[in-house]
């Protein structure tokens, strides 16, 4: 059985990163429909050995379609959704503004949840993605009650203008050239921005509501505070976290829960090095956990840190990763191979 795919938001960082990981594991596909909106249309981008030509997301036949991915970039995405799945689409929305009542997947965590049959399904934030994949494996040890997390976030979640604007303002300063932000509220070389997405009245940000909001909702009932940074990193996000328990943690039980966790890569030496860092999670697919400790501020607590790259497993994969387990529980039409 083979799908008939298509890509909103296709000529984006993300839209692109999805499209790559379709042809890099080789995703049961009858064809894969590239759609974007205003001046992307009519461009090419690659899939696989294929180029696909970027079609209008406006004029596209949603009963023709089996999955759709709608990637950031994507008008009106709720609204999008919502027509694709009246069509009899499944929909995989991994632009974080979409269907509030989609429910947040990360497949080695919730993909019970799947077994509802939604016909739209949320990729989470990144970073609820990478606290969900840490902090699962410990949940079965002991009660997760509370989680207090910085999220370092790099440029790319804001696109490839951030990315240029990092790149070009890195190099001015070699020249004394004055940084000018454009893409964010302040100047993003050598410093660090705490502020992503909208305030909102209680002092938090979008971003910051989003993790702690998509973490309970994959997790179940723990609280979640949050602090978001964006640093003048390109690629992979990485996450400070200190999380309470309803009893000890055996600290060597921990490490082996996160060791035989699927999807979790445990590198965790106390010497220098024996840690990662986010240039090295860039192209990798695991979330990396470093430096699991014991937290002795309060009762029952542990501190770790980890780390992925936020446009593979913070992002493309992940969405990927739904709809191969969508394939596996027959969630999808399709075309006799």
């Amino acid at each position: 059985m083979t799908h008939r795919i298509a890509v909103s938001g296709a000529a984006g960082q993300l839209g692109r990163e999805i499209i790559k990981t379709l042809a890099e594991r080789e995703f049961p596909a009858a064809s894969v429909t590239a759609l974007a909106s205003g001046r992307a249309v009519g461009g090419a981008l690659s899939y696989g050995e294929q180029d696909l030509r970027v079609e209008a997301v406006e004029r596209h036949d949603w009963a023709a379609t089996d999955l759709v991915f709608l990637a950031p970039g994507t008008p009106a995405p709720a609204t999008l959704a919502r027509k694709a799945a009246a069509a009899g689409c499944v929909v995989v929305d991994v632009t974080g503004a979409g269907d509030p009542d989609a429910p947040p997947v990360v497949p080695e965590v919730n993909s019970g949840v799947l077994g509802a049959n939604p016909r739209i399904v949320a990729s989470p934030v990144a970073g609820a993605i990478l606290l969900a994949m840490a902090l699962h494996p410990l949940q079965a040890l002991g009660g997760l009650l509370r989680v207090v997390v910085t999220s370092l976030q790099p440029v790319s979640g804001a696109g490839r203008d951030a990315m240029d604007e990092l790149f070009s303002q890195t190099r001015g300063i070699f020249v004394n050239d004055t940084p000018v932000p454009e893409q964010f509220t302040k100047p993003i070389a050598f410093n660090l921005i705490p502020h992503i997405g909208d305030f909102g009245g209680a002092g938090a940000t979008e971003e910051e509501e989003a993790i702690a909001e998509e973490t309970a909702q994959i997790l179940g009932n723990v609280a979640v505070a949050t602090t978001c940074v964006r640093v003048p990193v390109f690629i992979g996000q990485s996450l400070s976290v200190h999380a309470v328990f309803d009893r000890p943690l055996d600290e060597a039980e921990a490490r082996e829960a996160i060791r035989d966790a699927p999807g979790l890569t445990l590198l965790d030496r106390r010497d220098d090095g024996g840690y990662i860092t986010p240039l090295e999670t860039v192209g990798e697919d695991p979330v990396f956990v470093s430096r699991l400790r014991v937290d002795p501020s309060v009762p029952n607590g542990i501190a770790l840190w980890c780390a992925g790259d936020n446009l593979r497993k913070g992002g493309a994969l992940n969405a990927v990763q739904i709809a191969e387990e969508m394939v596996r529980r027959g969630m999808l039409r399709g075309q006799a191979a």
